[in-house]
């Protein structure tokens, strides 16, 4: 008992000693900071309130956190609001998603869409799903079909994860769509999932780039071996930044992403705001066919639309070139467009929404007679089944969404993916946070939003009196103008057809 009691007596001289080390610690630390802030001269508040003014900056970053479950209502927040998000995990989780006692949604605002149901829909076993779509069929040696209607859109390996790619390749293979590589180049986890891909040439060239920072087409012919590589995309621009190229700070710049993407590690990789060899839309109908020709697949572009004008010279000057020289898709970005790091400048007052550059791309297709030639794809914000529906009553072919198989991954909009510090391990490379992303769980939960995704977009559809998704069209939604009253988007949009 003796040497119990010494044991304890012992014990709690040392814990007390090291309590009032630690206190004094605190407080030599205390005074250190004290003049430190009242002595600075940069930050006003800790300088008239030092130690306590540095509390603002703690509460300022909490507060992103705090706002997102204590604050906000379910359908307050920016980018995407809890509603949004709560669907995407409840179908990632294939879970009930259903809910109950009536809508929380505001139908009253202007902008706001609702789609027309039909007095006698297609019974259950009547729906039909998707109708396969050829791109580049006649136009290069390996046409590619597909009838997935929501593929996963361009995120860079470098801006997510190694295991987030390789959720991503295996989810996709699993769901039947494409992922798109992003501007980043082709890794071997892109491959690994074994789904077909969109490899997406950026402004930087990553992956496929010369000595001189050029396209290398023995490169683009190595890239094009991959059977599983499908289509190319030249990016132009993207929605949350256009005019400005991708930008991934160099501390997730790796060795292993260095070697991808032609880089010296650590080393910021900042691609150009634009190609350097397209001038104008001779230069890029030029770089399609140049691309096409060495690749002898589908071949396309992406760019935030924003200008008539831009696409009358373009559709005026395929025509006048010819068919063999027009892009065998267009990836129409919108300013509601995710990214990773962005001046803000450019992410809130650069380009236009989705529900105006669509129908623009769409009706000037059709008036210079390009719909059929030229497959369209759209991506911004698309994550629910009402904005996927949407898009098809405008008459896009395919969705592509980031965001949304993001959240399936488990992303919490934590708004941290140009700092490396991304608490889900999605957006960096940090081991040690990549630890609470595993592949085997999270590709499923890919594979089960995709699903669930168009699962509930065929019950839109149906509900709208067809059997398809792709029948849909601009008679079936109506949008809130003014006064809570509301037009259909034939009305809103009217059918151009070439003369």
């Amino acid at each position: 008992m003796s040497s119990i009691a010494g044991f304890a007596s012992s014990f709690i001289t040392f814990t007390v000693v090291l309590f009032v080390f630690l206190v004094g610690v605190l407080f030599v630390y205390l005074i250190a900071i004290y003049f430190i802030d009242r002595t600075q001269t940069e930050h006003t508040v800790r300088r008239n309130y030092p130690v306590i003014g540095r509390f603002r900056y703690i509460f300022e970053h909490l507060g992103e956190f705090f706002r997102q479950y204590f604050f906000a209502m379910d359908r307050e927040e920016m980018p995407f609001n809890r509603a949004q998000r709560s669907w995407v995990y409840r179908a990632a989780k294939d879970i009930d998603s259903t809910v109950a006692f009536g809508s929380t949604r505001d139908l009253r605002p202007e902008g706001t869409v609702m789609f027309v149901n039909s007095a006698f829909p297609p019974l259950t076993d009547e729906s039909l799903p998707p109708k396969p779509i050829v791109v580049g069929d006649g136009f290069c040696a390996n046409p590619f079909t597909s009838s997935a209607l929501v593929n996963i859109s361009g995120m860079s390996f470098g801006a997510i994860s190694k295991p987030a790619v390789l959720a991503l390749s295996h989810g996709a293979k699993k769901a039947g769509c494409w992922m798109n590589t992003g501007e980043g180049g082709l890794s071997q986890y892109h491959l690994e999932g074994g789904c077909d891909i969109v490899f997406q040439i950026g402004t930087g060239k990553f992956g496929v780039r010369d000595e001189f920072g050029g396209l290398s087409e023995e490169k683009l012919k190595g890239i094009a071996g991959h059977d599983v590589v499908k289509m190319f995309e030249i990016k132009l621009s993207q929605g949350a930044k256009p005019g400005k190229g991708g930008m991934l700070p160099g501390a997730k710049v790796t060795k292993e992403i260095a070697n991808i993407r032609g880089l010296e590690v650590g080393q910021d990789a900042i691609s150009p705001n634009r190609h350097h060899e397209l001038e104008n839309n001779e230069d890029l109908l030029n770089m399609i066919q140049r691309v096409r020709r060495v690749t002898d697949k589908p071949t396309g572009f992406k760019a935030v639309i924003s200008s008539m004008a831009w696409l009358d010279d373009l559709f005026e000057l395929i025509n006048r070139r010819g068919l063999d020289a027009a892009p065998d898709f267009i990836t129409v970005d919108s300013c509601d467009g995710g990214t990773g790091a962005a001046p803000m400048s450019l992410m809130d007052d650069m380009g236009l929404p989705v529900k105006e550059s669509l129908p623009m791309l769409i009706d000037k297709l059709n008036e210079y007679g390009l719909r059929e030639r030229i497959k369209v794809n759209v991506s911004g914000k698309m994550i629910n089944p009402t904005e996927v529906a949407w898009a098809l009553c405008m008459g896009t072919d395919f969705v592509s969404t980031a965001r949304g198989p993001m959240f399936a991954l488990g992303c919490i909009q934590a708004l941290q993916c140009n700092k490396n510090t991304c608490p889900t391990g999605i957006t960096t490379h940090d081991k040690d946070l990549q630890k609470g992303l595993v592949v085997a769980s999270k590709q499923k939960r890919v594979a089960n939003y995709i699903k669930n995704l168009e699962k509930e977009i065929r019950i839109i559809a149906n509900s709208c009196g067809v059997r398809r998704p792709r029948d849909l069209n601009r008679t079936h939604a109506r949008v809130v103008v003014s006064h809570g009253r509301s037009k259909t988007l034939a009305e809103l949009y009217p059918e151009i057809s070439k003369d």
